[in-house]
């Protein structure tokens, strides 16, 4: 069971132990992190699950699509390790995870 600890948007800090399935995205909802919006249910259409990662974790990543990193080009807080919650996969590689929301656009 991955426990990662996510950065709110205010700074703060919360862990979220959740069972390995599913994606971050899913994980993050089933925890309650409401700065986190996910407006299209993971459907790779609006970004608004975007999140940042630690440049550690992001090696350990499946491979950004074509869609997403066009979502990604959509926001003004982009950064190298920008990624959608929605296509991360919530499995063991990220135990021990910091992922940061990311502002809203």
């Amino acid at each position: 069971m991955p426990n990662i600890t996510v950065v709110m948007t205010n700074g703060q800090r919360r862990q979220v132990q959740a069972a390995a399935r599913g994606s971050l995205m899913q994980a993050l909802r089933d925890a309650a992190i409401d700065d986190l919006l996910a407006v299209c249910g993971g459907q790779r259409s609006c970004a608004t699950c975007h999140v940042h990662f630690d440049s550690v974790e992001w090696e350990l990543l499946p491979e950004m699509s074509d869609e997403e990193n066009d979502l990604l080009d959509g926001s003004s807080h982009r950064t190298s390790t920008s990624r959608l919650s929605c296509q991360i996969p919530f499995d063991d590689r990220l135990a021990g995870a910091v992922v940061a929301i990311a502002p809203l656009d």
